[in-house]
């Protein structure tokens, strides 16, 4: 079939088979020029489908030969309807590990269930036996207590106060002001509920008493701090929240693998354009401008840029330096004093007509399209494609 973007706000509905698997060869070719010295082996990525999951299972793979399982949750083809973009993805990347000799295999499913987790559990001790390196890099809005059932949202809202301020609608280049209102009611423990650390931390005790775990395992999960401008509404909202929990779970991680001398950590990364990213009022019209002024400086990353920078600089350096919260922070550019200066200023200029001269919106749609894998270089997207991809190592 001929696949065309077809695009709901700030969602895309379709995505690019050919157009994927051609954003995760790059990635791979990147990484195949920037090796990891010392790298993890076996490593587990849960939300391994896209972004920085997705760069994290191929910075591990094609940066130090490791054996990877990824679990996410995308949707398959079917006959004349794509599938998600993950499910490209992980196609993609599959297909060519098994074809360079790498082990790669894939858990297709609800991450936060208990079932998800015991499949996930089997396959390692069948295959792997233990593990040296766990990636949490969920983003769901949703979740069901594994033990208890209750369904929780998550929302991303400020708190105490409305907030309001500038965005842009990414489509059309339209700058406006908007008002996001205050949480309520259990708003804020429900985001927590969602997108703190209780499921990374029920997947490490979980894994730790299976006896999974080698010595010296390390897991990472990713935050993000962002500016001044964003903070009302992001790290002083309730997504804040939930990150703070999120970032106190690592010390209780790692507290709980001293026996194995093992660490969690959170890796604070660069604002990117991502599915997530692009829902949240304000950060598309950051990001553009942001771009605009890292590219001039020649700082510019992507997430796979973001993540072997995490690897090579951070995660398996000799010298691991964290801030004064125990953070990882490869946000260090984004959030270098000139940088931000730069970048508040041209807010403060930043209309509909300025926009496309001051910011880099061009830039931030391409970046949008290609999480669908259109507009990727290369790609002919008037040629017929065949829509019903299967992921060779998919366990059912």
């Amino acid at each position: 079939m001929i696949i065309e973007p077809r695009t709901r706000g700030f969602i895309c509905l379709t995505s690019h088979p050919v157009g994927c698997e051609q954003n995760v060869l790059n990635q791979i070719d990147y990484i195949k020029s920037n090796p990891v010295a010392n790298g993890p082996k076996k490593v587990l990525v849960i939300g391994a489908s896209t972004g920085f999951g997705l760069a994290s299972r191929i910075t591990s793979a094609y940066g130090s030969n490791a054996s990877t399982i990824g679990v996410f949750f995308e949707k398959p083809p079917t006959e004349g309807r794509p599938a998600s973009p993950g499910w490209y993805n992980s196609a993609a990347f599959e297909a060519q590990a098994h074809k360079d000799g790498l082990y790669a295999k894939s858990i297709n499913g609800d991450a936060f269930s208990n079932e998800i987790k015991a499949q996930t559990l089997k396959l390692i001790q069948d295959d792997l036996g233990k593990i040296d390196m766990v990636i949490y890099s969920l983003a769901s809005p949703v979740r069901t207590h594994p033990d208890t059932g209750e369904r929780f949202k998550s929302v991303l809202k400020p708190i105490g106060e409305t907030f309001t301020n500038n965005t842009v609608d990414f489509h059309t280049g339209v700058v406006k002001e908007i008002s996001i209102e205050p949480c309520s009611g259990d708003d804020i423990d429900n985001t927590i509920a969602v997108m703190g650390g209780e499921d990374w931390k029920m997947w490490i005790d979980l894994l730790k008493s299976a006896d999974v775990l080698s010595e010296d395992f390390k897991t990472v999960a990713y935050s993000y701090i962002g500016p001044s401008l964003t903070e009302a509404v992001y790290r002083k909202g309730t997504i804040g929240r939930a990150k703070d929990h999120l970032e106190a779970t690592a010390f209780e991680i790692t507290d709980s693998l001293k026996d194995i001398n093992g660490k969690g950590y959170v890796s604070v990364n660069k604002a990117l354009v991502t599915q997530a990213s692009s829902a949240i009022p304000v950060i598309p019209l950051y990001i553009s401008l942001l771009y605009k002024v890292m590219k001039e400086e020649g700082i510019h990353e992507g997430c796979i840029e973001q993540i072997e920078r995490l690897f090579n600089e951070r995660l398996y350096a000799e010298d691991l330096q964290l801030d004064e919260q125990g953070r990882i922070r490869v946000d260090d550019w984004e959030m270098r004093d000139d940088i931000q200066a730069k970048v508040l200023e041209l807010w403060k200029e930043a209309t509909t007509e300025t926009l496309p001269n001051i910011g880099d919106l061009d830039g931030y749609k391409t970046d949008f399209f290609n999480l669908f894998g259109f507009n990727v270089d290369g790609v002919d997207y008037d040629k017929d494609v065949n829509e019903m991809v299967a992921i060779p190592g998919l366990q059912e």
